[in-house]
């Protein structure tokens, strides 16, 4: 028998599409490992819960040696109790008309009860990962509402900007993704972040060098502001104008590599990207939830600091972590935080 305890994994919106394409690599020990069971608590709303027990069902179907046991509930107290590991999908989208700051009060309505749950249900070391948006800010107001949860425990998703940076920079280099190191997100998961290649390495060489002896010196800079950094950006529009619907197997993948890192560690002196309760690291106010570059020993997520940014750099990072007050202090005004 499997002397291994089960981790106990609660998603949100489960029934929805991200949380669909979650549920089976999950189960299949690609989030936290290849000898680690778990026990998946799907947490839907009324009016989702068949889709959820349809999946249920599917996961049922394919008998994963590691699953333990699955359990659909639309009851928050349910879904979160003894939680190791929360992935807080499910948010209202933004609806034609609706201003952001409409989009702020209904996603508080959403994580702020959420936060409470799981300071009353979840277990005592629980993590906490954001994916729905606005991901940055609804974590803020879900690690508020957790009363007696550190704040460290509760992150947001940023590893999908930095998957989609690497991308793009993998193909402008005509090299693999894995290559590629030293890749940053900073500041919010909105149209103002940075995607960052100024630390890269491309097979231990400076990535801006790289550039420039394929781009050409002087094309470098324009690159990266005109066509680089603005289709990271906007990658997730791009995609929902080319497909029809927004992203969803990259975006599960996306979490799940978060969660890998933070629980099993990076490799080395390897970075990634991530959304974590700022302690004042480079200028970014406290207890905002801001992208930095990161790492993980197993232990949870650790900021990359000592990096020197540039004017530009500063002042790009600046313009997120403005954005980033301003949604902080309308969810204040909305009594969230």
């Amino acid at each position: 028998m499997d002397a291994t305890a089960p981790v106990t994994v609660t998603i949100t919106g489960a029934g929805g599409q991200i949380g669909y394409a979650l549920l089976f690599r999950i189960a299949a020990g690609d989030m936290l490992g290849s000898d680690q069971p778990v026990r998946l608590r799907l947490l839907e709303i009324p009016q989702g819960m068949r889709a959820a027990e349809g999946a249920a069902l599917e996961l049922q179907d394919c008998a994963f040696p590691l699953l333990r046991d699955v359990e659909v509930t639309d009851d928050a107290a349910v879904a979160f109790a003894g939680a190791d590991r929360a992935l807080l999908v499910g948010s209202r989208p933004r609806a034609a008309g609706m201003e952001r700051s409409d989009l702020l009060a209904a996603n508080a309505g959403i994580f702020a009860p959420q936060g409470a749950a799981i300071a009353a249900n979840a277990a005592a070391d629980v993590r906490v990962l954001t994916v729905g948006n606005p991901a940055n800010t609804n974590a803020l107001i879900a690690a508020a509402a957790a009363d007696g949860v550190p704040a460290d425990r509760f992150s947001a998703l940023t590893r999908l900007d930095h998957d989609r940076a690497v991308g793009q920079l993998a193909a402008a280099l005509g090299v693999g993704p894995a290559q590629l190191q030293g890749v940053t997100i900073w500041g919010n998961h909105s149209a103002t972040q940075f995607p960052d290649v100024a630390h890269a390495t491309v097979d231990g060489a400076p990535v801006p060098v790289a550039l420039a002896e394929k781009l050409g010196a002087d094309a470098v800079a324009a690159w990266l502001d005109d066509v680089f950094i603005p289709r990271v950006a906007r990658r997730g529009a791009e995609i929902i104008e080319v497909r029809g619907s927004s992203s969803v197997a990259s975006a599960a993948n996306a979490a799940i590599a978060h969660v890998r890192d933070e629980a099993l560690g990076t490799t080395g002196s390897r970075w990634t990207s991530a959304a974590l309760v700022s302690q004042g690291q480079y200028g970014v106010p406290e207890g905002l939830v801001c992208s930095f570059p990161v790492t993980s020993d197993g232990s949870g997520y650790r900021v990359v600091e000592g990096l020197a940014l540039d004017d530009r750099a500063r002042t790009r990072l600046d313009t997120s972590v403005a954005e980033l007050v301003a949604e902080r202090d309308a969810v204040r005004e909305l009594g969230a935080i």
